[in-house]
């Protein structure tokens, strides 16, 4: 699904990420922790293909095509979804009606026609009864006056909608309590399977207690320093950060 291959990148002449080698198959949920400053939300933004930072080496493949030159739109139609972290507001534009161009214009792309009117409300209305989604809350406008968790909420609409093959949740738990939480994790966990695979980028643990990873990453200096399945997540709450980093300079 996703491979990296010593990606080195960063931004204005500094570099963040020092050779990441990173394979991801389908049907895994891969989770990317490290303290702050060493590199999460810059992988998650070099691999979505956000124009400010610059590969100098590596290479990256979705579904064995490399991606490294695509733009950031052009991923996203290839089925690459990146959660934000502070969303974005769009005053006027109601969740639905974005969610219907999003669709088209990936569809566009494919050189399909748009989806039939039927067809998307059908779907709307399956994933909003999914993931527990009132109606009302479809026609407000995108994110204006949303809180925390109903922000949360409208980006797992939009990847069920979406449907994308690799989905990369960025620090998706920062700033929600446990029940906003948990709404988001079993969207994630609803939409799971052999088909798509997630990547959770996370600074805590305890997200990682409702989407459990089959594999956990430390990041630490942008390289990853240490892998291992859902205990390694324990481990670093027990230990904190630290313990990496003074096994990485033992």
């Amino acid at each position: 699904m996703l491979t990296i291959k010593n990606l080195h990148a960063g931004v204005e002449d500094k570099e963040i990420l020092k050779g990441i080698d990173l394979e991801v198959k389908p049907g895994e949920v891969h989770a990317i922790m490290g303290p702050n400053g060493s590199g999460k939300s810059t992988l998650s933004s070099v691999i979505a293909g956000k124009e400010e930072y610059e590969v100098s080496e590596g290479e990256i493949y979705l579904e064995g095509e490399d991606i490294g030159e695509l733009a950031a739109e052009e991923r996203a139609h290839k089925g690459l979804f990146l959660s934000f972290q502070y969303p974005v507001e769009i005053p006027g534009v109601s969740v639905t009606n974005f969610i219907k161009t999003a669709i088209n214009e990936s569809r566009k792309a494919k050189g399909m026609e748009d989806m039939p009117a039927n067809e998307m409300l059908k779907k709307i209305r399956e994933k909003a009864e999914l993931l527990d989604i009132d109606r009302k809350f479809l026609s407000r406008s995108l994110n204006e006056g949303f809180s925390g968790g109903e922000k949360k909420r409208n980006e797992i609409f939009q990847l069920a909608m979406l449907e994308p093959k690799l989905a990369i949740l960025d620090e998706t738990d920062s700033g929600l309590d446990i029940d906003a939480l948990r709404i988001v994790a079993n969207g994630v966990n609803k939409l799971r399977s052999k088909d798509n695979a997630v990547v959770v980028i996370t600074h805590y643990q305890r997200l990682l207690e409702y989407i459990v990873p089959d594999f956990v990453h430390v990041l630490h200096d942008g390289k990853i320093v240490k892998s291992g399945t859902k205990e390694l997540a324990l481990e670093l709450e027990a230990k904190g950060y630290d313990w990496v980093k003074q096994e990485v300079t033992a």
